[in-house]
Order: C-alpha cells, then sequence, then structure tokens
C-alpha cells in the first residue's frame, strides 16, 4: 500500500489497482472476513426493532426455509442461528437487516425511488428507510400502487390489472440489490421510474474479468454480502444459487417484454427494464365497437387481425402482439362476453367473425 490509501497487486501479469472501497474489501477478505461481518460496538439485540423480526417470521414460515423449533427461538437465539453474531458483538448485517435506523453506523443504508417524464425531469420522488427486513417489504409495494400504472381490462365483471413490467421480477431485481449492494461506498440503491421502462442501480463489487455476458451466463453464486444472503434466502426473499438473473429473464420472457439489459461499470451495475413495443393500430382502419364498452389498443390490434385473419389462434396472437397467451385469451373473453367478436365453429376448425 501506498501513502494515496492505493495497493498494487499482481494477478499473472496483469497489475491491478485498488483504491476505495474496493481497497476496503480486498484487504478485509485477506483477513478471511466479508464488509457485512465486520462486528460493530455499542449495539446490542434490545436495539433491534420487533417489526424486523416479526416480518422475516412471515416470510419463513411462507417459505418453509426455518422449522417451527427455529422460529420459536429468542431473537439473539435467531441471530445466532443465522450466523449474525461474532462472539457477542452483532455484525454489520444483523444492524442492516434488523435495525430501524441501520443509517445510524451505515450511511446510505436505504431504497431511493424517482419517477421522470424525462432523464432531466423529475416529477416526484421517495425514500424507503429502515432495516433491510422493511426495505423488502415496502420497496414493491410503493412502486406498484404509486409509480407504476396498471392497464385495466376485465374477464367478465373481474377487474384485470396488466402492470408494464411482472412484479416477481422487479422483486427478484431489487432484493439481488440489496443483497450485492457496496454498503461501504455511503450512495443507496436506486430506482427510477419512467412510462415506458425502469432503472435500479446500485454500487458493488464484481469479481474479477466480470462482464454483462457473464451475468447472463450460468455461473456461481457469488454474493458481495453473504451473510445478508443467507437470512434472505431463509426468509424466501431470493434463491441461493446465482439464479436469480436467470429467474428475471424467464419472467419478462413469460411476461411478453424483452429481457433486461445490464449495464456494468467499474463500481456499479444497473438493470433496465423495458415495456413491449407498443402496437400501432393505423388511425384509418375503423373498429366499430358498442360506444359503452371500452376498448384498449391491444383489444383494437386483436380485432383488426381478426378481420384479416378470421382463423387466426390465440398463439399467433400473442407472438404477433409480444403478450403472454394469457393476456390474449382474457382479451378474447371479455370481447366475446361484451358481443365484439364471435367464434363460429369448434375450437380447433372454426374461425372468429367481428359483430358491425
Amino acid at each position: 500500500m501506498n501513502y494515496k490509501g492505493e495497493y498494487h497487486y499482481r494477478t499473472g501479469s496483469t497489475k491491478q489497482l485498488l483504491q476505495g472501497s474496493a481497497l476496503t474489501n480486498f484487504l478485509l477478505r485477506k483477513t478471511g472476513k466479508n464488509w457485512d461481518s465486520v462486528p460493530l460496538e455499542n449495539v446490542s439485540v434490545e436495539d433491534l426493532d420487533k417489526e424486523s423480526f416479526d416480518i422475516f417470521h412471515r416470510e419463513a414460515i411462507r417459505s418453509g426455509r426455518v422449522s417451527k423449533d427455529d422460529l420459536k427461538l429468542s431473537n439473539m437465539e435467531l441471530l445466532e442461528k443465522l450466523n449474525l453474531l461474532d462472539g457477542t458483538l452483532m455484525k454489520r448485517a444483523a444492524v442492516l437487516l434488523f435495525h430501524r435506523n441501520p443509517e445510524k453506523w451505515i450511511t446510505g443504508s436505504f431504497v431511493k425511488i424517482g419517477f421522470f417524464e424525462t432523464d432531466a425531469d423529475l416529477r416526484y420522488q421517495d425514500e424507503v428507510h429502515g432495516s433491510l427486513m422493511i426495505q423488502a417489504d415496502r420497496v414493491i409495494d410503493l412502486l406498484y400502487t404509486k409509480y407504476l400504472t396498471a392497464e385495466i381490462s376485465y374477464d367478465n365483471i373481474t377487474r384485470i390489472e396488466h402492470y408494464p413490467f411482472p412484479k416477481d421480477a422487479i422483486r427478484e431485481a431489487i432484493f439481488n440489490a440489496l443483497i450485492h449492494q457496496d454498503f461501504s461506498v455511503g450512495v443507496p440503491v436506486q430506482i427510477s421510474v419512467y412510462k415506458d421502462k425502469l432503472y435500479i442501480s446500485n454500487d458493488c463489487v464484481f469479481p474479477e474479468d466480470w462482464t454483462a455476458d457473464t451475468l447472463m451466463q450460468k455461473h456461481r453464486s457469488l454474493p458481495h454480502n453473504p451473510d445478508i444472503a443467507y437470512t434472505f434466502y431463509r426468509a424466501g426473499f431470493i434463491e441461493s444459487w446465482g439464479r436469480g438473473i436467470e429467474k428475471i429473464c424467464t419472467l419478462c420472457r413469460e411476461y411478453g417484454i424483452p429481457e433486461p439489459e445490464y449495464t456494468l461499470h467499474r463500481n456499479d451495475i444497473m438493470m433496465l427494464f423495458k415495456t413491449r413495443v407498443p402496437v400501432n393500430v393505423p388511425v384509418n382502419v375503423p373498429v366499430n365497437v358498442p360506444v359503452n364498452v371500452p376498448v384498449n389498443q391491444r383489444q383494437k390490434q386483436i380485432l383488426l387481425s381478426i378481420k384479416e385473419n378470421p382463423r387466426i389462434t390465440a398463439l399467433q396472437l400473442s407472438q404477433k402482439l409480444v403478450v403472454t397467451d394469457k393476456t390474449i385469451k382474457r382479451d378474447l373473453q371479455y370481447l366475446k362476453v361484451n358481443k365484439i367478436i364471435e367464434h363460429v365453429g369448434p375450437d380447433k376448425t372454426g374461425h372468429w367473425e367481428v359483430k358491425e
């Protein structure tokens, strides 16, 4: 190490320069510790938050990854079981996971959300503070109640809300951001929401030579904060074998939107979710429906597709409109119930008719 607080070391023939948080994490690993396993003084189990433990118990029961006997343990015994103690001291992970105000020790340990009209036009924002248990519990609800607008359709009299992004994929991405976050930097996890896209970014420390392509391939589970990751796993928040990105991509494909795009910088990662490409209905093509029946853009495109090809199938429609088969079936049922279309003949060999 030199007087500038830098450290040079060689890997093969390559000389690496480490400084700042990367240097801190490197030196910790040399001692056999990770950043989240460092013990903290002047904090006790009595300082931890009851609601945070309640959230862990609720989710652990739901996931079945904690035995009933373990859930009867005292908070101190549970921390020991989760490997969150270093002797009699609590690790940083314990404070982040279960303290009501972890920012007292760890600056920037919260989530920041903003809605942008354009990159330069921030309309409104929120910050979600508290333990990681509370953040994991509340960020998703806030996104889907305040920041994301659902497309409304009906199945008979049942109201169906279709959000631009699959909730399970966004949840997995946010949980991944929390467990891989480099909290030593002091910068919060940030979520930027637009009408047609959503960014999730967090500071992190990647293994050497990792690229965006590495993330998209099968890889071993290597969380930056293994103690936090283990508790999230036991609560049922995440999988344990590095399948998070694979799961996110699968959920996006099934939902009919593109797989997320990853941008890796030296000390952070940004994940971009995009909505499906909207299908434009030509304005000069009439689509006659009863005036009291609301029809959205996708349903109008279904009607035009049926007029072009009365024998078109639900699968062909889903491929053409880049949405799931379930979504198309809901739309077809809605159009049938409202007597806008009718299916004539057997299911496999019949055809559709648009009522004028």
